[in-house]
């Protein structure tokens, strides 16, 4: 095997220490031509679809990647905006926060990025750049609060394929959860409490989180587990009671069992039961995307009112919001604690160089 190098490489550069902050992906246009290859890659994931691969591979080639793009498209392009799709601009707008606020107190020697699980701009490619730039250690930051093996899991497999072909190892670091941080449950209160002071309070506050099929759980995956923890806590934090709020699972796919209770069948059942207001939040979300503002904030919103529901509101994601870009530093800097840059590598290459010439 031949080793990938860096030929900018000098033994006098400056370590640096990197933080590579990572979502999940969006394609690049809002239409089938550019959804096709994000799905494509998305699905083509063992972690996201367990099915064996042949199987699979026929599913997705010749069923579902001619009908799915042009659906999708029409989902995105309900979604996109000027600056594109949402998920990248918050993510966009996250790095730039929480490198600043870094910036601030490391200087220079800490790089910021972020790069997608699926897309552009791709986990591999912000690596490389990392490292050629003189990164010697890494913390890579899912923004996934809960974890899962189809997020966070596939998100270590990304980052520990870009290096099995490099010539140089950094140390790295990997947060594969903040379910229960009290940064960040703060901030998911907050946020909610803010709405409350504008809005009122709905009946029923719903909790509603990404679905996985059920068996992932039965073979071991965390993932409901501490989503039923954070809603505890969040609910906890703003001061309800376990009758005043739900925990529920969206955008199911496929024919077999997922996590339940479902958010859409919870929405449709809540006006026979008096239930006439809600209010919904997705706290495994860190920034607003086609999940949470097509699906929550649209689609669901019309099974709760065709339902007889009267009052419907979508409280947003955390995104950039500054309780957020805190609780998201105070993770990362946590992370980095006990790593030192080395400012002496100039030194030392020059003494190796000294005594070389002495050997010889």
């Amino acid at each position: 095997m031949k080793y990938r190098g860096n030929t900018a490489f000098t033994h006098s550069q400056a370590d640096k220490i990197g933080v590579l902050v990572t979502n999940l992906g969006t394609p690049e246009a809002p239409t089938k031509k550019a959804l096709k290859p994000y799905l494509k890659e998305f699905l083509s994931d063992p972690r996201v679809v367990e099915v064996p691969r042949l199987i699979w591979w026929m599913v997705l080639n010749l069923v579902i990647l001619n009908i799915r793009p042009k659906r999708s498209a029409h989902a995105y392009s309900t979604v996109w905006t000027e600056r594109g799709s949402p998920l990248m601009y918050h993510t966009q707008d996250q790095t730039d926060a929480i490198r600043e606020k870094l910036k601030a107190e490391y200087g220079e020697d800490v790089v910021v990025e972020f790069a997608m699980r699926y897309g552009e701009p791709s986990i591999k490619g912000t690596l490389d750049k990392m490292l050629d730039a003189g990164v010697r250690k890494v913390v890579v930051l899912p923004l996934y609060p809960q974890y899962c093996a189809s997020t966070t899991g596939s998100t270590f497999d990304a980052v520990a394929d870009c290096f099995t072909s490099r010539r140089w190892m950094p140390e790295l670091r990997f947060v594969n959860e903040y379910h229960n941080n009290p940064d960040y449950i703060d901030a998911v209160a907050n946020k909610i409490q803010s709405h409350w002071e504008q809005n009122g309070r709905a009946d029923k506050l719903i909790f509603t989180y990404h679905g996985i099929p059920k068996r992932y759980l039965t073979n071991g995956d965390p993932y409901h587990c501490e989503c039923h923890k954070t809603s505890r806590l969040i609910a906890e934090k703003i001061g309800i009671s376990k009758d005043e709020y739900l925990t529920t699972f969206q955008s199911r796919f496929g024919r077999e069992e997922w996590l339940k209770p479902y958010t859409d069948h919870t929405l449709k059942s809540l006006p026979e039961q008096g239930i006439k207001s809600v209010q919904l939040i997705c706290p495994g979300f860190s920034a607003d995307c086609l999940e949470t503002i097509e699906e929550i904030g649209v689609e669901n919103r019309d099974y709760f009112l065709e339902a007889g529901g009267e009052k419907y509101e979508y409280i947003p994601a955390l995104n950039a919001d500054e309780k957020h870009i805190d609780a998201l530093v105070g993770i990362i800097k946590s992370n980095l604690h006990g790593w030192q840059i080395n400012r002496d590598a100039a030194k030392t290459a020059e003494l190796a160089k000294q005594m070389d010439a002495a050997a010889s």
